[in-house]
């Protein structure tokens, strides 16, 4: 009998074991989705002082709880309705992404138009003007979601956890982030919303005027920086190895950088674009929403698990082997 008891004493504490070593939570991982459903709208808000709309495609959670919110601004000639991919993912993994369309430097510049005309249209849209209505654009969006998320009666009550906002860009939206994410500019000039507290800049770029260190130098929040190895954009002439001059000019301190191996200026949007050359690769986009997702869960979520996925041995596991990695 007492054979019997001791062996079935055994049997019991082997099951707990057994089944507490199963209950543990989870590794952290920056490629499941929550498995809420989410949906997007359509609302154009407009700035009184300036005259002007500001369309947005809002992503929802599924969670009425407030949540952290991002802000995408489109590159040049884009709408609201591009980095739809990013978008969605982000939403589903729990945050508000407010998608942003730029008035004089959106799709209105190209559409209906040949290529003869759209060319030089596209570049003087690139100009120092429309860049300052975009960095208007987003002081004016925070503005004005800061007071839907307290008045009633429209879908953004309460929702939005308004210490918590990443800024995020493609292209002339990288350049926008930048600006109003920690950049200094000259001549005093100061359009850092400090309302933002973590970047990620899809093609970012060093502006004409300043260099990468007078520009960069002093940049107090997280940032993440997204390129390709042929990023080069022949429109207004910015290359993929002017790119990589970003990064080393950040303070150390939460500092990323991803380069992607053959990933063009089209590799971080929906599609391809006019003039491409390389095949698209499907682990591109992968890699993107990964490093991404880990990135606000670290800096808008407080994350420490995510925070040691990036700082670890996490990215390499979605990388390919030429992708480039590397954090300070």
């Amino acid at each position: 009998m007492l054979h019997l008891r001791n062996v079935l004493l055994f049997s019991i504490a082997t099951v707990l074991l057994f089944a507490g070593t199963h209950t543990s939570a989870a590794p952290y991982d920056p490629l499941t989705p929550l498995p809420d459903q989410t949906h997007s709208e359509e609302i154009t808000l407009h700035d009184n002082q300036r005259n002007r709309d500001i369309p947005l495609r809002i992503y929802l959670p599924a969670t009425l709880s407030p949540a952290p919110l991002i802000l995408f601004s489109h590159g040049l000639g884009g709408s609201r309705e591009g980095n739809a991919y990013t978008g969605e993912y982000w939403s589903q993994r729990g945050y508000v992404v407010v998608a942003m369309q730029h008035a004089g430097s959106d799709e209105a510049i190209w559409q209906g138009k040949s290529v003869l005309q759209m060319m030089p249209d596209m570049k003087q849209a690139a100009s120092g003007t429309n860049l300052v209505s975009r960095i208007n654009d987003v002081h004016s969006v925070i503005d004005q979601l800061t007071q839907l998320n307290s008045a009633n009666g429209n879908a953004l009550y309460h929702r939005l956890d308004l210490q918590r906002i990443g800024m995020s860009g493609h292209s002339f939206g990288a350049v926008t982030t930048e600006a109003v994410s920690g950049q200094t500019f000259p001549a005093a000039l100061h359009y850092t919303d400090p309302r933002i507290k973590a970047a990620l800049a899809f093609s970012p770029s060093v502006p004409r005027q300043q260099t990468a260190e007078q520009a960069f130098s002093v940049v107090p929040i997280p940032w993440m920086l997204m390129t390709g190895t042929e990023d080069n954009s022949r429109l207004v002439g910015t290359t993929a190895a002017s790119r990589l001059a970003v990064y080393p000019a950040l303070p150390p301190g939460d500092k990323y950088e991803l380069v992607l191996y053959r990933a063009e200026h089209s590799a971080f949007t929906d599609r391809p674009l006019m003039g491409d050359r390389e095949q698209r690769n499907a682990n591109h986009h992968r890699v993107i929403l990964a490093l991404s997702t880990a990135f606000w869960d670290a800096y808008l979520k407080n994350d420490a698990a995510a925070k040691a996925w990036l700082q670890g041995h996490g990215p390499r596991t979605v990388m390919q082997a030429q992708d480039r990695w590397q954090w300070k």
